[in-house]
């Protein structure tokens, strides 16, 4: 077998190379283009959602960043469908989707100086796309699970695309994941390139990465949690963009009285976002009346921004005002109506309510724009309400995938509804003997929920080639995440290696909680 996948990949290596537009190198692809502009079409929405939502505060300054970003594309070695979006989130990151799908967030705009500087941080991010870094990091793992490349060959799939790669999970791993640094390398040296191209000056990269190392070095904890964590500076990489500098043109434009027209709305609501960000950590610390008291603080310095109304709402919901929370998160969705938490969040204060229209309307409408397990628990319920248990079970079983409470509410539903049809999906079986060779049932209840009045026939070929069998009732409880033993009766078996057969079958069980 390790023969047979050792020519697989070196048939790979030798049908599946191609030269990389940026740097002309020749370099093994698995990933074909195809399935990169796959992930970036399916996941760039997904992950801009779960990463706080498009800035919509200011239209103005999401154009301009367009606007940077295009006229850096247009100048790329490689044509991809690039989009560049503004996130709505104070930490200062950037990233880039396999396909040219590139987000800056709030937090790194105001940190910038020029247009230059944010021609460098999407250059960068341009070069990883259009260099095909995220891709070299799938065929890394795909190269690491030989049988898995074996199994894809076998499909005839070399792009690997039949497999489980565009979840979005996979993607938030591309985006989160800390570049190799002959990529940094790569992206440093291009995006300065490209940089000179489009007609700035590159010497904006090299401020901007000294900016980055100092930044590091004080360890300021948004910075952290942000950019460095997956673009880490360093004065190895100060110097080597002040070597690319000298091979480059000198001038080009910085842009600095622009971009600071540009960002001054940003700038001057600056104490509302702080305000708001630390409204956040007062909710997550349960302190929802001082959460409350930062959001109006927030909202009147700042009146146009979705989160801050957003933020009320939620504090209005943790102190179980629901229908003050209603009216919060209808403001904050008239100023930004693509954003699946405001949604979420009023769909369950309608349920709190009693509301099931409402309700249903707007949780449907959260899923839409991201599947969450609470959305999905929540009409798994209403669903249930409503008397249909078969589209209950579908959404408590996709809200069972996520390890979060309101998931593993969804999973204890979804035992109760469909147990007693399917209870060997819940209860699985070992066998033992004990010291005078009767053979033991061992029943483990993988469950979050108490079993019991469980029918199961249990049987085995002995020696002689005669069936030996019987029907035990355990009336239980077996309780929740626990395992049972009961004796079947069969035996004694004397040479278990003699024993053919050995099975089992669940006929019935009920849950008891």
């Amino acid at each position: 077998m390790l023969r047979q996948l050792g020519w697989m990949l070196l048939l790979l290596v030798l049908t599946g190379c191609a030269v990389n537009p940026v740097t002309g190198r020749n370099e093994l692809v698995l990933v074909g283009e195809g399935t990169e502009l796959q992930i970036g079409a399916e996941q760039y929405a997904p992950l801009r959602q779960m990463q706080g939502g498009d800035y919509a505060a200011q239209p103005q300054i999401t154009a301009y960043v367009k606007e940077i970003g295009g006229r850096l594309a247009a100048v790329s070695d490689r044509q991809l469908p690039y989009e560049f979006q503004v996130i709505n989130d104070s930490t200062p990151n950037a990233w880039a989707l396999p396909g040219g799908k590139i987000a800056i967030n709030r937090g790194l705009l105001t940190e910038m100086q020029s247009e230059a500087e944010l021609a460098a941080v999407l250059g960068h991010e341009i070069i990883h796309a259009a260099a095909r870094h995220s891709a070299q990091s799938m065929q890394r793992g795909m190269l690491l699970q030989g049988a898995v490349v074996a199994a894809a060959m076998a499909a005839g799939n070399s792009e690997y695309a039949g497999l489980a790669m565009g979840g979005a999970s996979i993607a938030a791993g591309l985006v989160s994941q800390k570049y190799s640094r002959e990529a940094e390398s790569e992206a440093d040296y291009y995006g300065m390139l490209y940089m000179s191209r489009a007609g700035y000056d590159p010497s904006a990269a090299v401020d901007l990465q000294q900016t980055f190392v100092r930044l590091s070095e004080g360890r300021q904890g948004n910075w952290l949690e942000g950019l460095f964590a997956s673009h880490p500076p360093s004065q190895e990489r100060v110097d080597a963009n002040r070597r690319t500098l000298a091979s480059l043109p000198p001038g080009g434009e910085r842009g600095v009285e622009r971009y600071r027209q540009m960002m001054a709305p940003l700038r001057a609501a600056q104490k509302s976002y702080d305000a708001y960000d630390e409204g956040r950590k007062a909710l997550n610390d349960n302190r929802a009346a001082r959460a409350l008291v930062l959001a109006d603080q927030a909202i009147a310095g700042e009146p146009k921004e979705a989160l801050f109304y957003g933020l009320r709402g939620d504090a209005l919901r943790k102190q179980g005002r629901d229908r003050e929370a209603i009216a919060a998160f209808d403001l904050a969705l008239q100023r930004q109506p693509d954003y699946f938490h405001y949604y979420l969040q009023r769909g369950l204060a309608y349920q709190a309510l009693g509301e099931t229209g409402s309700a249903n309307a707007d949780l449907e409408r959260s899923v839409a724009l991201l599947p969450t397990a609470p959305a999905m628990n929540s009409l798994g319920q209403l669903a249930l309400k409503q008397g249909d248990s078969t589209r209950a079970m579908e959404y408590f079983s996709g809200a069972a995938a996520s390890d979060s409470p309101a998931g593993r509410q969804a999973y204890a539903s979804l035992v109760r509804l469909d147990l007693s049809t399917n209870p060997a999906t819940y209860l699985k079986i070992d066998y033992a003997l004990d010291r005078q060779g009767q053979l033991l049932v061992r029943l483990a209840n993988q469950t979050p929920v108490s079993i019991g009045d469980i029918t199961l026939e249990v049987g085995y070929d002995d020696p002689a080639g005669k069936r030996q069998q019987t029907r035990l009732r355990i009336a239980g409880p077996v309780a929740a995440e626990t395992t049972y033993q009961a004796a079947t009766g069969l035996g004694p078996i004397a040479d278990p290696g003699k024993v053919k057969n050995l099975g089992s079958r669940i006929m019935a069980a009920r849950v008891l909680d």
